[in-house]
């Protein structure tokens, strides 16, 4: 009994070594298979990172592209004389368009009376700069090699392009036949002889206490217009519809000094305030 009794608590003995070594082995299983879960886990945060990283670099790259644009554009007027007054529209400086025609009276944006002359243009908006290119007389070249120089009396808003004139009808006829509707063509800045005089115009509802002053009749386009108020100069305002304004009433009836983009200057002696009427003067800007 004693033998068999033995026996039997040798193999229970064995049954639970045996018990045990599976608990360690099945314990240090689980424990290498939670390792590569934490291994998983840290790759995915960097991968993360590097995406966001990335999708920030390229409004760094886009923004510094138009300061390039910018910067190449500026110097070009500065190297022509008189580019301080003369904007874009500067002396010597040849541009290139294409010409297009509408039915046109020489009035428009300009403030400018319809007009017998048959040859005005209307300049795209860039080019205008707000009414700087109101009366400015342009020599428009054609491909073909016919020419002629046209009046600048309007605005040609969208669609119109940068360095695209929108001539007269009779001024297209000149340099293409009407059914080609749109030629290329290059123009440059001229300052022809003139018959006449400036002229001075207050603007409609001109009185002393508020007035609107425009300048017709110019051989070269007008850079600034002053008044004399108290024995000094002051310098009006230039609106978008071509007159220059006194707000509040400072110089309106006084003396005033015209300065075209060359730097010239005249002075005309006080006018009265007389809207709506044509005043002429005796002075007109040198040619050039």
């Amino acid at each position: 009994m004693s033998k068999r009794w033995s026996v039997v608590a040798a193999a229970a003995l064995l049954v639970a070594v045996a018990g045990t070594a599976g608990a360690v082995a099945l314990s240090n299983q689980t424990g290498i298979a939670g390792q590569p879960v934490a291994v998983a886990e840290a790759k995915t945060q960097p991968s993360a990172t590097s995406v966001s990283t990335t999708s920030t670099t390229p409004p760094t790259t886009t923004t510094a592209a138009p300061k390039t644009t910018t910067t190449s554009s500026t110097p070009a007027p500065t190297t022509v004389a008189g580019a301080s007054l003369a904007g874009r529209i500067a002396p010597g400086v040849s541009h290139t368009g294409v010409a297009t025609f509408y039915d046109s009276n020489g009035g428009g944006a300009c403030s400018y009376d319809p007009s017998p002359d048959p040859l005005t243009a209307a300049m795209n908006e860039a080019d205008f700069e707000g009414s700087q290119a109101c009366g400015a007389y342009v020599l428009v070249q054609a491909a073909g090699g016919a020419s002629l120089t046209v009046r600048i009396t309007n605005l040609c808003p969208a669609p119109c392009r940068v360095g695209q004139l929108d001539l007269s009808a009779a001024a297209f006829a000149r340099l293409a036949p009407p059914v080609k509707g749109e030629i290329p063509i290059t123009w440059t800045l001229v300052s022809p002889a003139l018959s006449k005089n400036i002229s001075i115009r207050y603007k409609t509802g001109s009185t002393q206490w508020w007035c609107g002053i425009q300048v017709v009749d110019h051989r070269n386009p007008v850079a600034r217009l002053e008044v004399q108020v108290g024995g000094q100069w002051q310098q009006l305002h230039r609106t978008d519809y071509n007159y220059f304004l006194s707000e509040n009433g400072a110089g309106c009836g006084k003396s005033v000094a015209v300065t075209d983009i060359y730097g010239q200057r005249l002075v005309v002696p006080a006018l009265p305030v007389k809207p709506d009427v044509l005043q002429a003067t005796t002075v007109q800007f040198a040619g050039h």
